[in-house]
């Protein structure tokens, strides 16, 4: 008690003294344990995710082809069949020719397009030979013989004279909704075949 009387005026300034040390000192540490992030400069320039990058690494999507197998096949028929796919490809899904088929008219290298038909003849069937994708073979083919445009395909229709493959296309389509052409004639139905484009074709084509 004798030491607290001698020495309390020393105390009450220290006391004080020591309380302001302590506030000072504890915002420093506050800082030190959680240091304030620096804000970004009004200009910074923030680019957004790659997003090209990201795209790239998708699979592109697979696009898919209708097409319509005919003639000496054991399973003729409407096949789905995807870009890139050949002529042989849907002939295997069809279960291939019969023994009855004429393979030499059929080019089994050919890509397959959407809405195609594939007509596979048989034996002494009137269809010229498609064994050449630039057609020089099948045109040789088409000088000697008639093309029957209701079995032949758009590669081999585009053979006649004044058919390119918009018309060789719409020719496939008149005989899906309209039935087989009942003479040559009746081709003159097609868009953009008239009198004058029948005359250059009517010695190159045939109904059967």
């Amino acid at each position: 008690m004798v030491w607290l009387k001698t020495n309390i005026r020393t105390l009450l300034i220290l006391i004080p003294v020591f309380l302001i040390i302590l506030v000072l000192v504890n915002p420093l540490n506050f800082s030190a344990n959680n240091p304030v992030p620096t804000p970004l400069p009004a200009n910074a320039d923030i680019q957004p995710p790659n997003m090209q990058e990201e795209d790239a690494s998708l699979p592109a999507p697979v696009l898919s082809l209708v097409v319509d197998v005919k003639g000496a096949v054991h399973s003729p028929g409407v096949y789905e069949m995807k870009e890139g796919d050949r002529v042989t490809d849907v002939l295997k899904l069809a279960g291939g020719e019969t023994q009855e088929a004429d393979m030499k008219a059929v080019n089994l290298s050919q890509r397959l397009q959407d809405e195609m038909v594939i007509y596979v003849p048989s034996a002494g069937e009137d269809m010229p030979a498609v064994t050449s994708s630039t057609g020089s073979e099948a045109g040789e083919a088409g000088q000697s013989q008639k093309i029957n445009i209701n079995t032949a395909d758009a590669s081999v229709l585009e053979n006649i004279p004044g058919v390119g493959p918009a018309k060789a296309q719409a020719i496939m389509v008149y005989r899906e909704t309209e039935g087989d052409f009942k003479t040559i004639e009746e081709i003159k139905n097609i868009s953009g075949i008239g009198d004058k484009t029948f005359d250059k074709m009517k010695e190159s084509i045939d109904v059967k």
